[in-house]
Formats: C-alpha cells, sequence, structure tokens
C-alpha cells in the first residue's frame, strides 16, 4: 500500500450540503466474505445504484465459504462491480464525494481486495477514504432502511439510542447503539454464532449452503416440539449467548436417527432446533432489556440486523417482544440484512458526517470490534 496520504476534502452533512448544495454522495465498496458489492448513497438516505455478486456457486460444494477462493472471485468482480454501479446510477468518480470500502473484520483477503480498490479510487481522484467496521455496516444500516412491526418502511430510519441484536454467520451480539461509533456491548456468543449454528445443521441434514435460509422455510412445515434441543445459558443470569450446544445436540440426534431421513424427519428438525435457537435469543435480549446500561440508556427502538435478521421466527419473537416492552420493532429490508455495499456506504456517510478520514495508510483487520470504535 503506497505510503501517500489520503487528501482530506469539505465536510459534508447528512442532511446537507457539499460544495454546491446538494447531499454528499457515497461509493461504498464490501468484500470482506463472499460477496462483491458496491452501492452509490446520498446522505439523503437515497440509494442510487447497488450491485451485488455473490459467490453461492462458488462455495456451495464445499458447504461453506472457501477464503482462498473467496479472494480470488473477489479480485475477478470487484472491478466490473464498481463500473456496473457508476454505469446503474448514470455517476462517474467526479460526481463522488466520499469512497469507503470495509476495513475489517472479515476474511482478511477479500477485505483487502476491496480495501485497495477504493483505496486506489480515492487516492487518484482526490476523494476523501472511510474505513468502514463491517459490523458498524450492519449495525447502522436501519438508520438508512428499516422495516416497522407492521410492514412499513420508517421515513428517516432508526433514531438513536436503539438495542440492537446483531446477528450473521460469524458474530452474534446484543449491543447497545447510542450514536456512530458508540457501541457498548451487553451481551456475546461465547462459542459459536447463530448463523454458523443454522449453516452447521443444514450442512448435517444435507441440505445445502446457505443454509440459514433452507433450515428457516423447512421449519416452517415442521413441529417445533418434536425433538427436545438444549437452551444454553437460558436458566443463567447475564446476556451472553452459546450455542455450540445446541449444534452438538443435532449431530446426537442425527447419530441416532434411521437412514434415509424422510421429509418429516428434516421439517421437524429444523423446527425444533431453530425454536431452541428463538428462546435463546429472546431470553438473552429479555435480560439485556433489565441491564441497568439498557435501562439508563433508554432506547426506544429493538432491532435485529446482520444476515440472520432474515429468519422469520426471530423477527416474529422480536417484534413480540418489543410490543411487550412498548418498544417499536424495525428491521432492514431483506435485502440489506446480508452483506451489501449500501450499509457501507451508508456507515461511510456516517462517519464522513462526524470527521472520521482516513489521512494515513492503514492495515485492514480480520478482527475489529466495536466496541474499539
Amino acid at each position: 500500500m503506497t505510503d501517500e496520504k489520503i487528501i482530506q476534502m469539505d465536510m459534508g452533512t447528512l442532511t446537507g450540503d457539499v460544495c454546491d448544495n446538494r447531499p454528499a454522495l457515497c461509493l461504498g465498496i464490501e468484500s470482506s466474505c463472499d460477496e462483491t458489492s458496491a452501492a452509490l448513497v446520498d446522505s439523503n438516505r437515497n440509494i442510487l445504484a447497488h450491485i451485488i455478486y455473490s459467490q453461492i456457486p462458488e462455495h456451495q460444494k464445499y458447504g461453506g465459504v472457501v477464503p482462498e477462493l473467496a479472494a480470488r472471485a473477489h479480485i475477478l468482480a470487484i472491478d466490473a462491480v464498481v463500473n456496473q454501479t457508476l454505469a446503474r446510477a448514470g455517476k462517474n468518480i467526479d460526481d463522488i464525494d466520499v469512497v469507503a470500502a470495509t476495513a475489517g473484520p472479515g476474511l482478511i483477503g477479500g477485505v483487502l481486495v476491496g480495501w485497495m480498490a477504493a483505496t486506489g479510487i480515492a487516492q487518484s481522484a482526490g476523494k476523501p477514504l472511510i474505513a468502514v467496521n463491517h459490523l458498524e455496516g450492519h449495525a447502522l444500516v436501519p438508520r438508512l432502511r428499516a422495516t416497522l412491526a407492521d410492514g412499513t418502511d420508517a421515513p428517516r430510519g432508526v433514531e438513536f439510542p436503539y438495542l440492537l441484536m446483531l446477528a450473521s454467520g460469524g458474530h452474534c451480539q446484543i449491543l447497545l447503539v447510542r450514536g456512530v461509533g458508540q457501541y457498548e456491548l451487553v451481551g456475546q456468543t461465547l462459542d459459536d454464532s447463530a448463523g454458523e449454528a443454522f449453516d452447521k445443521v443444514a450442512k448435517m441434514l444435507g441440505l445445502g449452503y446457505p443454509g440459514g435460509p433452507i433450515v428457516d422455510a423447512r421449519a416452517q412445515q415442521g413441529n417445533p416440539k418434536a425433538f427436545r434441543f438444549p437452551r444454553p445459558l437460558c436458566d443463567k443470569p447475564g446476556c451472553d449467548f452459546s450455542f455450540s450446544g445446541i449444534k452438538t445436540a443435532a449431530r446426537t440426534f442425527l447419530e441416532r436417527a434411521e437412514m434415509p431421513l424422510t421429509e418429516k424427519y428434516i421439517n421437524d428438525f429444523c423446527a425444533s432446533f431453530q425454536a431452541a435457537v428463538v428462546d435463546c435469543i429472546t431470553n438473552r435480549l429479555e435480560n439485556a432489556l433489565k441491564d441497568e446500561r439498557v435501562r439508563h440508556g433508554a432506547p426506544q427502538t429493538l432491532v435485529v440486523a446482520g444476515g440472520v435478521a432474515k429468519n422469520s421466527a426471530i423477527r416474529a419473537a422480536m417484534e413480540k417482544m418489543a410490543i411487550k416492552n412498548n418498544m417499536i420493532f424495525a428491521a432492514p429490508p431483506m435485502n440489506l440484512c446480508t452483506d451489501n455495499g449500501a450499509m457501507i456506504a451508508w456507515a461511510g456517510l456516517e462517519n464522513y458526517a462526524v470527521g472520521k478520514v482516513v489521512h494515513e495508510p492503514i492495515a485492514p483487520r480480520p478482527r475489529w470490534p466495536l466496541t474499539e470504535l
């Protein structure tokens, strides 16, 4: 990476004006796992263009993401994805005010591809560069677009502060979101993430990849009481999660099962597994709502984000919990739950507005906790 400094341009504001009384426009690039994505988003919360190249076909036969294949696919796709995004919006680099890209956490090979592409664009065009934490992208995307419990859209996104359940293939956390860069960790997984547990169970059943949506669909046709899965930590105080025991129970059940598995068995298995995960999440969230830090923060909105936020049972359970606690329930639209460039562009704009611009070369990070922001 070059030693040349990134030039800082005049600051825009989220409602506001750059040099010609127009909204700030950000190009966001995401490449932390198995999606190569770019988006153009403005500070008035408009998504002008959004392209996602999914690598699912490359990884399906392996039942999960292979880091080396992912990095290679990002290299092959990144230029086309960025160029198609600009073309779809009818824009060129000169029209952009700021460039943002994921700088971690994630699979470091993929992160490097997106970050170096963004660095090259910013340096060649003299644009400010924002290093976005991938988790912050998920945490802030409900402020760009959010779907409320009644299915309508929140016109201006979610307001600070809010209580966030961030669940994906690699992360599972409860966070009090006070503002940009202000995240208080209330609870987290001690072992596996919820998304990883879904994918592993789908792989055990031979259902394919990605497993989460398949398990959710099969669960809707099954009996959630057919199998007695454990609910780790649900009888303990605190807000931390553990999903490894549920995964172990799944393996034990399947070792005892008669083969081949019937369709009914698979549906009941998925429903029972999913019910256990939902119970764990709601139990930990109930404890979080009683936590003194959360009570003092007084969030009015309960939010779920990340890839697991697409799960119908989790959304329904959290919506019910929000109503019970006189809170608003919100989640990103389905197309903004999984990794995407729009969330990175929006997080870039939010960080740009508070002056977090890269001035010196930085090293992308495979691990980057939100609390370090």
